[in-house]
């Protein structure tokens, strides 16, 4: 672990990420070396430490830092965090606040092969979401919504869950994006309201655009969803997984998906 730059893995009690989960992380997927859609990662980061008035740190020097760790761990999740800093006492942040940035690196994960090729099953947790504007698409510190729909009791056949908001939206899975294809027409929620925008949910967005294929941002029900032609989920960890099982509904035809995937593999390192 790296934190601001020295080889070291502690933080001040103090620190603003830790007190409040004032901060915000992205999680990279390394491979042979090459952090997968690097640029687009640290262009996400950027971004959402804008929208949280957080100063980012200098993009060259966080490619500077993740080079280094790739040295070391070619092979690997990578994840980047910056919070804001040291705190005083209260919510206010300090004017003169100085962000903390660390790099975390843990071992590449082990999925198992039919996820990918039969699909997964997928539950609908009992937790909603709540909605918050000012941070919806920001991939905040504070998950604790995710936290606790994992660790809803649930059948360990299910690889995910999706997440709906209060008002039964379906939003994102809890560690993923969904999309969903009707009559030819791919659609993934909007997340204007709450939810998290990963770096794959924009690749496939770029796809379809790219490609030519009708596209749909937009308020969608878990009937709809459950009406769907076919189901899948992307993050930059586990890729692209079809959803074969959802309820009481199954899915055996992945025609959109598999097209999906095969751009997804196409691209991969760019």
């Amino acid at each position: 672990m790296l934190v601001n730059g020295a080889s070291r893995n502690l933080i001040s009690i103090r620190d603003r990420g830790l007190l409040y989960g004032d901060g915000v992380f992205r999680t990279f997927r390394a491979e042979h070396g090459v952090a997968l859609h690097q640029h687009l990662h640290l262009q996400k980061i950027q971004q959402d430490c804008t929208k949280l008035g957080i100063s980012c740190p200098a993009l060259s020097h966080l490619e500077y830092e993740l080079a280094s760790l790739l040295v070391a761990h070619p092979n690997a999740i990578i994840k980047l965090i910056i919070t804001r800093g040291i705190a005083q006492r209260g919510y206010a942040a300090s004017a003169d606040a100085e962000p903390t940035h660390l790099w975390d690196v843990s071992a590449l994960p082990v999925y198992p092969m039919q996820n990918y090729q039969l699909g997964i099953a997928l539950r609908v947790c009992e937790l909603r979401l709540s909605q918050q504007p000012l941070l919806a698409g920001i991939k905040h510190l504070n998950r604790l919504e995710n936290v606790l729909a994992a660790n809803e009791p649930h059948d360990a056949k299910f690889a995910e869950g999706l997440l709906l908001d209060a008002q039964g939206n379906v939003i994102e899975g809890i560690r993923s994006n969904v999309f969903i294809v009707q009559g030819g027409v791919l659609m993934t929620p909007d997340l204007s309201q709450c939810g998290v925008a990963g770096v794959q949910r924009d690749r496939v967005i770029t796809y379809a655009v790219q490609h030519a294929i009708p596209l749909q941002i937009r308020a969608i029900s878990l009937v709809e969803l459950l009406a769907a032609d076919e189901i899948f989920l992307v993050n930059s960890v586990l890729g692209l997984w079809p959803v074969r099982q959802c309820e009481n509904r199954h899915w055996y035809d992945f025609a959109m998906t598999e097209k999906l995937a095969g751009l997804f593999e196409q691209e991969r390192g760019l």
